[in-house]
């Protein structure tokens, strides 16, 4: 079952509460209240995740958080799992 539409493990990010984050699957907008580039792709090809498409992965989730410090392999990876069940 997927959590999120880049793969973030959502059900175990301990800054989930601290943030009021309900996750992207059940909020409109991101808890920060800008926009995710990754979320609207998805959610504007009908797709659950990223690991659904067809540009997987594409240069927006490759580079997703990099400047803040993040690594996107393991939520690529997340995804790809995702799109084998």
């Amino acid at each position: 079952m997927f959590e999120s539409r880049c793969g973030v493990s959502c059900n175990s990010c301990t800054r989930k509460g601290q943030v009021g984050c309900k996750g992207c699957l059940n909020m409109a907008k991101p808890f920060w209240g800008g926009d995710c580039g990754v979320k609207s792709c998805c959610e504007s090809k009908k797709l659950d995740h990223c690991g659904e498409c067809d540009l997987f992965p594409c240069a927006m989730l490759a580079t997703m958080g990099v400047e803040e410090g993040f690594d996107p392999a393991p939520k690529i990876a997340r995804c790809r799992k995702w799109a084998q069940k």
